[in-house]
């Protein structure tokens, strides 16, 4: 009968640690910045989304007028739209019959 209050306040115990030790993970480090000041924050950098490289505000701006002036889009070879679209149907044929 002792053995078993020595077993079950030890596995409160170590319950009540573990439960404890959990909580500090969830806590965000202490110089994260909250996403309500991220959120109001004016981004005055960009990536381009051509290549990635960095790019100003204004830099930006002008490659963002000049993709819209452009009235042709990229054309994609015809061979990588057909294979994109037989991907699509396979992930639909896949979806309603997983079986296959």
């Amino acid at each position: 009968m002792n053995q078993k209050k020595v077993y079950l306040s030890c596995l409160i115990a170590s319950s009540l640690l573990l439960i404890a030790s959990q909580k500090s993970l969830a806590l965000p480090p202490a110089d994260d910045i909250p996403e309500e000041v991220l959120r109001t924050e004016i981004i005055l950098e960009a990536r381009s989304p051509i290549d990635g490289r960095p790019l100003t505000a204004s830099e930006y701006a002008q490659l963002n007028e000049e993709k819209a002036k452009n009235p042709y889009p990229p054309q994609i070879n015809s061979k990588i739209r057909t294979i994109v679209f037989l991907l699509e149907i396979r992930r639909f044929v896949r979806t309603v019959l997983p079986f296959l």
